[in-house]
């Protein structure tokens, strides 16, 4: 639902680095420079932050029975 804290595998911090990921890559960069970029270069934390979808607004919409 929401970015991990930290990394599953080595327990890299990784939520700070989300809210830049996202607009940058919104704006059209290519995820590999951004994530080079931020200092992310471990394949585990890597594969954390480009695996993360954000689900937070659907889930939001179904009601709780």
């Amino acid at each position: 639902m929401i970015i991990p804290i930290r990394c599953w595998s080595c327990g890299k911090p990784l939520a700070h680095y989300w809210n830049d990921f996202k607009s940058r890559t919104d704006k059209g960069e290519i995820p590999k420079k951004v994530l080079d970029d931020l200092g992310i270069q471990r394949y585990c934390c890597r594969a954390v932050v480009l695996g993360h979808v954000e689900l937070a607004d659907t889930a939001a919409r179904f009601k709780k029975v």
